[in-house]
């Protein structure tokens, strides 16, 4: 909503925010398909839809296929938090602690398949432990149940638990994009903490229909990135906790692959089904 309004002062027009919830976005997903081309109906892609690619097969828009990307717009990095009763300070406590006693810590999530989920499974594999999935419906329920001590490990957005760890309930142990998360810049990375590539982070960014001219998707790119250079909207994202990003058609036509590709690894690893 915040790009929205801006994107309206650029384009000259008012830019309508709808939102069509259900399907884990896939019912908003195909309605921007069947939408004209012609640029007035456009999509917030994330990365559920990459994870539905594979969660979701045979009912998911294929990103890559069915829309054209359009331009990134940001990105909230997780944070891996652990409630105090654990007794760990650290990623390689708590990995040395979870292959000591395999299977025995509990990680939420906000639901099966979603990103805090997936997120568990793939520092899991990468670190060669097993770990125990506590899926909840949403992040409100996972994280009070986290915050009394009933499930002990969590990958949440940083905005949901930095009020939190700032007041010394969970413990933050790292944040999980490749750079440091400005709201808390003091946080080490997993990939800095010895587990090479790990990130994951909430994204997203604008898609259009295929079929959508080259002129209209370039219109369009520079109404997005020329509202990223706002003061007002860097300020409202920094508020939120979300990291801005920068990057046109390539680049994220390139991000939807990749992710697309690591989240099928990861599901496959983990014999992840869809709810």
């Amino acid at each position: 909503r915040v790009i929205a309004q801006r994107l309206g002062q650029s384009l000259g027009q008012q830019v309508i925010v709808e939102n069509r919830a259900g399907a884990s976005s896939n019912i908003a997903a195909r309605a921007v398909v069947a939408a004209p081309a012609d640029g007035h109906t456009l999509f917030v892609g994330t990365i559920a839809n990459t994870i539905n690619a594979t969660l979701q097969a045979s009912s998911s828009v294929d990103m890559a296929k069915e829309l054209l990307p359009v331009a990134m717009m940001g990105s909230v990095p997780n944070l891996l938090v652990a409630h105090p009763s654990l007794g760990v300070d650290s990623v390689e406590q708590l990995i040395a602690k979870a292959k000591a006693e395999p299977g025995k810590i509990t990680f939420a999530s906000s639901g099966n398949g979603t990103s805090p989920h997936l997120s568990g499974e793939l520092l899991a594999h990468m670190a060669g432990v097993r770990l125990l999935h506590v899926p909840y419906k949403g992040s409100s329920p996972a994280v009070v149940d986290l915050l009394a001590g009933q499930v002990l490990t969590m990958f949440s957005p940083a905005s949901t638990v930095l009020p939190h760890i700032r007041e010394g309930k969970l413990k933050a142990l790292a944040s999980t994009g490749l750079k440091r998360a400005s709201s808390l810049p003091e946080l080490p990375t997993v990939d800095e903490l010895g587990l090479k590539g790990f990130e994951t982070s909430v994204w997203f960014g604008i898609n259009a229909p295929r079929g959508t001219p080259a002129a209209v998707i370039e219109r369009l790119r520079q109404a997005v990135q020329a509202a990223q250079d706002s003061p007002e909207v860097r300020a409202q994202f920094r508020a939120q906790g979300i990291e801005l990003v920068r990057a046109g058609p390539a680049e994220y036509a390139a991000l939807i692959r990749s992710e697309t590709d690591k989240w099928a690894r990861v599901i496959k690893a983990a014999n992840v089904q869809a709810e």
